[in-house]
């Protein structure tokens, strides 16, 4: 089953008409995206968006031969004319089943937002399945067999593929491809980062895809670091990677802090931001956590962690310091670091980046400014990937 994509942006197009901002202002060229819409095998249009077939010439393609237009979400504004001799544009009821005569079979997918999806199946059994821009699927079966292909929202609804990998429907080799692309993310480098993150890839305008054929499929990093400052977004970037995945288990080093209103307002930020799936440990016992299966973990923060490391072994001392106390805090960060190259599982640890400020005005300040320094590089080192966040923009330092 061949698959060319007419367009791959979201339905005001990029950049979007008398739109100011960066991304819109940056996508030119090659990173210009119509409205997304889908030729298969040249017989079905799934969504008509204005020059479709201007852009099929282009692509090589004519739409001469479609028997069959599917619209997947309410089209706003003036109405797109119908070329002529292509059919008029209809929808598939939810559940329902549409069979051409070429041998394709179309299957309506209830979505949780206006719009439908549809699943494909070519006439030697490949299957793809394309998502409306803004849904979700509703009502999925609890197991099912994965898709060749899934074409979908991934920027705006990142959850919907983490619904599609908790009954199977995405396996280790399906090709994800972003569509419905707009301004929320700048093209180029920072798109393919965000995108790689959630296992998926984008394409230009006019790609052919053979559904079913050998594709690099990104590699989601099976370890990450993410550092920053104070407010600049690592935290958003570190949930950002994990949030098209289920089951993830957040691990918050920080506790309750009972009696703390500002540290609670934090901890509920944090909360709301998190997607319904995901459970949450309070914990700073790591090491069980790295050596158990599960599902991924994220970690927030290391230097918190630090904090209760350095006092059970009252670091704060210099006595107990010199004592024994820096050796036992040696061992501690061996051991997690350890557990962190043993690990099988899925990681993203969140951690403070503080040495780049003001030296602090206390022995005890500047030895936990040193020792959180060792702690990130030596996590680091045991990282595929390694990211720095500064004023809310991520900056790949490995990987």
């Amino acid at each position: 089953m061949e698959l060319t994509l007419l367009g791959t942006g979201a339905p005001e197009g990029l950049p979007r008409p008398g739109c100011p901002c960066a991304a819109c202002a940056t996508a030119l060229g090659g990173a210009a995206r119509a409205a997304t819409a889908l030729l298969v095998d040249g017989v079905l249009l799934l969504d008509l968006t204005p020059g479709a077939a201007f852009a099929a010439a282009r692509s090589g393609h004519s739409l001469g031969g479609v028997r069959q237009v599917l619209l997947s979400h309410p089209h706003d504004g003036p109405s797109v004319e119908v070329p002529a001799g292509l059919p008029q544009p209809g929808r598939v009821p939810d559940g329902r089943e549409l069979a051409l005569l070429t041998g394709h079979r179309v299957r309506a997918v209830a979505m949780d937002h206006p719009g439908t999806g549809y699943e494909v199946a070519g006439p030697d059994g490949e299957r793809l399945l394309y998502l409306p821009p803004g849904g979700a699927p509703a009502g999925l079966p609890d197991e099912q067999a994965a898709y060749e292909m899934v074409l979908a929202d991934v920027v705006g609804r990142p959850d919907s593929l983490a619904r599609l990998r908790a009954t199977g429907a995405i396996g280790p080799t399906t090709d994800v491809v972003a569509v419905h692309l707009g301004h929320e993310v700048p093209p180029g480098a920072e798109l393919v980062r965000r995108l790689a993150a959630a296992g998926a890839r984008a394409v230009p305008d006019g790609t052919t895809l053979v559904v079913g054929a050998y594709e690099d499929v990104p590699d989601v990093p099976r370890r990450t670091l993410v550092v920053g400052g104070a407010r600049s977004g690592k935290s958003v970037e570190a949930e950002r990677r994990l949030e098209a995945f289920p089951e993830v288990l957040y691990v918050a080093t920080g506790g309750t802090r009972n009696g703390d209103s500002e540290w609670a307002d934090r901890v509920s930020a944090h909360r709301e931001r998190r997607p319904g799936s995901w459970s949450t440990a309070e914990t700073c016992d790591l090491v069980p956590l790295l050596a158990a299966g599960g599902p991924p973990l994220l970690i927030d923060c290391l230097s918190l962690w630090l904090t209760y490391a350095m006092d059970e072994v009252n670091a704060w001392d210099d006595d107990e310091w010199a004592g024994g106390g820096e050796r036992a805090l040696r061992k501690r960060v061996a051991e997690l670091t350890d557990a962190v190259r043993a690990t099988r599982r899925t990681v993203v640890a969140v951690s403070n980046e503080v040495g780049s400020g003001i030296v602090p005005a206390t022995a005890s300040g500047r030895r936990y400014r040193d020792e959180l320094g060792r702690l990130n590089a030596a996590f680091a080192a045991e990282c595929e990937h390694v990211l720095m966040v500064v004023a809310g923009q991520a900056l790949t330092l490995r990987g």
